[in-house]
């Protein structure tokens, strides 16, 4: 690291959910990950009704031609029929992970049991919370102290420009904290923003920057700096396994109340469907004034959308937070190769870099 660098190089190259630098991209982090998925359902939904309305009020589209709508209703009933049955399909996945046998629940049970005995050994509590949330505060609020602690510790170190570094990558870290803190304070694990929160922590840069400086200057650290820098990352993986554990678990119970609310709605869509042929099954054409006919056809499609609109929703979140987080640990595959401050070649010393 050259005196060049700027605090940037020290600061997250990881995973960012909901960072906003343009008023398109806050809207676009809200449709993906922050907004309410019944609402957004909601929205959709009414975007078809007036979609409809609007194509048949300049003339591009039709709703007296019977043959035609009836066989637009007989394939909406088909697709509503296949899209709830690949939902039956996925929730039978979701559930097929909640069977286990004994051996393979009591493996499960001692991997959180180990866990929870590395948190209360690093946080010196006697015993960890049981609320996921909770439990995500108390790791971020040792990492700012174990930050803090490793900045105490390398306060009197003889290289000024390593100080320099350290200094910045504990402000980073700390700020950080402060900022995730804040946001799990006011939420509970129940609502997605305890979990954006988690995820938008990047953790898996701090691992790596502070591996790096450990690694870079450990034949110039006493055995109290390396043991700092050593309870700072063994803390960050903890927050690492925490994080992944709890967003499993929180897309798992996403999934499952997706699959609940398409079966809620995929029931009247159905029968919105059978409503639409039903209407144009007179011999004398449609049995809704013409002057309604566009307004009742349009609601009765925007009915038999909402399931998909309910797909794309929910499917759009999940997408979103499973791409933004597919590594474990400090690799970071979204981000460029050449992103970050560190050169590092194979057999060459990290202090000739």
């Amino acid at each position: 690291m050259g005196s060049s660098e700027t605090d940037e190089t020290l600061e997250s190259y990881g995973t960012e959910i909901g960072e906003r630098t343009s008023s398109v991209t806050q809207f676009r982090e809200w449709i993906l990950v922050e907004g309410d998925r019944l609402f957004i359902t909601l929205v959709l939904s009414a975007a078809t009704f007036v979609l409809f309305l609007v194509l048949n009020e300049i003339g591009f589209i039709s709703f007296v031609n019977d043959d035609s709508i009836t066989r637009l209703a007989g394939g909406m009933i088909a697709g509503t029929f296949s899209l709830v049955t690949l939902v039956v399909s996925i929730n039978q996945l979701i559930l097929s992970q909640e069977f286990a046998t004994a051996g393979q629940a009591r493996g499960e049970l001692d991997g959180v049991m180990k866990f929870r005995r590395d948190l209360e050994e690093k946080t010196g509590v006697p015993a960890s919370p049981a609320s996921p949330t909770r439990i995500l505060e108390l790791i971020v609020k040792a990492i700012h102290h174990r930050a803090g602690a490793l900045a105490d510790a390398v306060d009197d170190h003889d290289n000024s420009e390593f100080k320099t570094h350290v200094d910045q990558y504990v402000n980073s870290v700390q700020e950080r904290t402060d900022r995730v803190d804040e946001t799990l304070e006011e939420t509970s694990f129940g609502t997605f923003k305890a979990v954006s929160a988690s995820i938008r922590y990047n953790n898996a840069w701090q691992v790596y920057v502070a591996r790096h400086l450990r690694g870079r200057y450990a034949d110039e650290l006493s055995d109290e700096q390396l043991e700092a820098f050593d309870d700072l990352i063994g803390t960050l993986q903890l927050f690492d396994v925490a994080q992944e554990h709890f967003k499993t678990t929180y897309l798992q119970r996403e999934l499952t109340r997706f699959s609940q609310l398409t079966i809620y709605s995929g029931v009247p869509a159905i029968l919105s469907a059978i409503i639409i042929g039903l209407v144009y099954a007179d011999f004398g054409g449609a049995s809704v004034s013409i002057v309604y006919l566009p307004i009742v056809v349009s609601a009765l499609i925007a009915i038999v959308v909402s399931p998909l609109a309910l797909l794309v929703s929910y499917i759009l979140r999940t997408a979103t937070v499973t791409r933004r987080t597919a590594s474990v640990g400090p690799m970071l595959p979204q981000k460029d190769p050449d992103a970050g401050p560190f050169d590092v070649s194979y057999g060459e010393d990290d202090g000739d870099e």
